[in-house]
């Protein structure tokens, strides 16, 4: 059925509690990494490194430089570290850090000149998502579906849905209430779902115009 395509796994009770004890143990290696514990700072890292790459190619990062700007971003956080406090998880705290570093990323390549064609960062997307996601298979493309969302609402959808973040963590690393988070994410899962119909239907409709 279309209407259960997009991934509600995310806010399963058991995906919240894994996730819940996920990110405890994540931030407890991001306060032990604060404290100069080498091993934290690696499990911190190797922990994060996935989502922190399929998040800044989601918003709009250069697909070829998306493991350098990760590389910047760690760094910009162990740099930091001895000003987090555990007030929120570490993951939400990273984020926040990642969003403002692609903003950061974009800016810079704005202002030089383009040298060299790359790929559509909708096609690294696509290759970060997770497969067998029920929905997104016989050629409808998650990435491609998102790519047609306005910024806000696409960055709220993979923050909530796809890496998971409570929405209250998704309002920090977004910086804006989590009201607008909720509305974000609701009115990009209607617009995923007609789009899904839309696709659905044209894809039904091929045999009979051939």
């Amino acid at each position: 059925m279309l209407t259960t395509a997009l991934p509600n796994s995310p806010n399963s009770p058991t995906s919240r509690a894994s996730r819940a004890s996920r990110d405890e143990s994540i931030t407890s290696w991001a306060l032990a990494a604060r404290g100069g514990d080498l091993d934290a700072v690696e499990k911190f890292v190797r922990a994060l490194h996935r989502d922190v790459i399929r998040y800044v190619t989601h918003l709009g990062a250069d697909p070829q430089n998306a493991d350098d700007l990760a590389q910047d971003i760690f760094l910009r956080a162990l740099g930091s570290l001895h000003r987090f406090e555990g007030r929120s998880s570490a993951r939400s705290w990273l984020l926040s850090i990642a969003r403002r570093a692609v903003v950061d990323s974009i800016r810079y390549a704005a202002a030089r000149p383009r040298l060299s064609h790359t790929d559509d960062w909708q096609s690294a997307a696509e290759r970060a998502q997770p497969r067998g996601l029920p929905g997104f298979d016989d050629g409808i493309a998650l990435a491609e579906l998102l790519a047609a969302l306005p910024d806000e609402r696409r960055e709220a959808f993979v923050l909530t849905q796809l890496l998971g973040l409570p929405y209250a963590e998704a309002a920090l690393a977004s910086g804006c209430p989590v009201g607008t988070v909720r509305s974000r994410v609701a009115r990009a899962r209607s617009s995923l779902i007609e789009s899904l119909y839309e696709a659905e239907g044209a894809r039904r409709e091929a045999p009979a115009a051939a």
